[in-house]
Parts: structure tokens; sequence; C-alpha cells
């Protein structure tokens, strides 16, 4: 199974990212991550390192795998995530110079750290709806037989 999450509105000045996500080219929902900072998978570590800022940042543009057996000890203490997916959140694996990268729900780009919050952006800076797009996306996920990847174009 392949995400695609294709970034699409870079405004000058603003410190958020929105995207469109796909799951093997099907429009599922709208993102909002952390300010892209021209970061990719192939740059070197030193020079990741130097241009992102701390909870400021979306991830490296590139292909990372996605884990669905993991428990967010961040999300293992809200009672929604134990409810719905036991504290289970979709994690990224190997992104180069950042720790814990989660697909999960939230409002804006302060919901992020460098995970990725889905929803739908039908109000400027933010999403709505996420909770409903982390389910449906959630049970996608749940229901492949084989790997996961997220790719970040």
């Amino acid at each position: 199974m392949l995400l695609t999450l294709k970034r699409i509105a870079m405004k000058a000045g603003k410190m958020y990212q929105i995207g469109h996500l796909y799951v093997d080219g099907v429009y599922v929902c709208d993102t909002i991550e952390d300010v892209d900072r021209g970061l990719r998978q192939d740059m070197p570590l030193a020079e990741i390192k130097r241009i992102k800022v701390k909870n400021e940042t979306a991830i490296p543009r590139g292909k990372y795998r996605v884990l669905m057996n993991r428990v967010s000890p961040k999300f293992s203490a809200k009672a929604y995530y134990m409810g719905f997916c036991k504290g289970k959140v979709p994690y990224l694996v190997g992104v180069p110079g950042f720790e814990g990268i989660l697909i999960h729900k939230g409002v804006n780009q302060n919901s992020s750290s460098g995970c990725i919050i889905v929803g739908m952006n039908t109000v400027v800076g933010k999403v709505t709806q996420s909770q409903a797009c982390f389910e449906k996306l959630y049970r996608m996920l749940q229901g492949a037989n084989d790997e996961i990847w997220i790719e970040i174009v």
C-alpha cells in the first residue's frame, strides 16, 4: 500500500504546510504540517539538522515505511486513541533528523511537532473533521495485507 502526500500550499510567512493525502492513488483527505523548509530524505543528516527548527519543521520529502504496531507513549495516555486504536498510531520509520513521526488527528500545525495531521482544509490555517479523517485512514491502513509506505512529494 502506498500513501502519497502532495504538499500543495506553501505560503510565504506562514508556519504551516497544507497537503493532499492519497492511498494507492485515491484522494482520502487533506493534511496540515509544520512549514516545509526544503528538506529531502537524501540530504546529509548534518544539513537536515542545521536547517531544521525543532517542532516547527515538516519532515523531509522522501519515501518512508509506515508501521501500525507501535504504541505511542503520547497517545496511549489519551482515552480516544486507547479506545479507537489501543494507542497504535501510524508511525513513520527512518525519517532522518526526526523521531516519533506519526499520522494523527489535530487542528493546526501546533498539533504537529513534525507529525502529519489529517483532516479537511475548510478553514485557512486549520483542518476540520480530523477525527473522522483519521478513523477513515486508519481503517484503510489496518486492512493492508502488505507493507505500507508513504511518499512525500
